[in-house]
């Protein structure tokens, strides 16, 4: 009995090695679904409200607030796999590379692993690759050595903290755009923190929605 556990453990399903891969498939996905939402308008894995940053960012130019949320979110998961042994997909895989990633990309001026599907395959993969092994290395390096979790407690949540101060950050930015976005977002966002939801989602819709009736010129 004991001589299979210990077959089990070094096998495919159970070795370390193998993690990496099984995170490279997923972000491969994962960021192919963005690139056809970047050219198709359909296709990619996240929330509405989620989806709706990169969104404001494709029409504007400003990518900005996907950048930032998405990269938070993706570096707190990360830590949190580390430490807890259980990556958060949602937080670090469609909202990381499928929104974060990407508005760092398009911010950047890089739209070629978004406007080819081949290369979003290649590129997802690439980056599930790192994360992965980014986590197996820090859990080795931490966790790995003792029965403590450290700072797991902490961690936990943490991502989804965060979330609840961009609010303002996007009502600020949508002012800044223009008069009647900026209106929307403040409508918007009390309308959601009237019903006790999160007003990031409301500034974001109500952004959008004054937005198309009243449009950014483009010079």
């Amino acid at each position: 009995m004991g001589e299979n556990n210990v077959i089990n453990m070094k096998s495919f399903w159970y070795a370390d090695w193998s993690f990496p891969i099984f995170v490279a498939l997923l972000s491969s996905g994962v960021f192919a679904g963005t690139h056809m939402y970047y050219v198709y308008k359909i296709g990619v894995f996240s929330d509405v409200a989620i989806v709706a940053m990169l969104e404001v960012g494709m029409q504007g130019g400003s990518y900005g607030v996907a950048a930032a949320f998405g990269a938070s979110f993706l570096f707190a998961r990360i830590l949190e796999g580390s430490l807890v042994g259980i990556l958060d997909i949602g937080g670090a895989i469609l909202t990381g590379v499928g929104i974060g990633v990407p508005a760092l990309f398009l911010a950047a001026g890089i739209t070629a692993p978004l406007e080819n599907f081949g290369l979003a395959l290649f590129t997802g993969a690439i980056l599930g690759l790192v994360i992965g092994y980014i986590i197996i290395v820090i859990r080795k390096l931490t966790v790995g050595q003792s029965n403590s979790t450290f700072g797991a407690d902490v961690m936990m949540g943490a991502g989804n903290a965060s979330g609840r101060f961009l609010g303002p950050l996007i009502i600020i930015s949508a002012a800044s755009a223009s008069i009647p976005i900026g209106v929307g977002a403040v409508v918007g966002a009390a309308i959601f923190y009237a019903g006790k939801k999160p007003i990031v989602g409301g500034a974001i819709l109500g952004a959008m929605l004054l937005g198309a009736f009243f449009p950014i010129p483009l010079d």
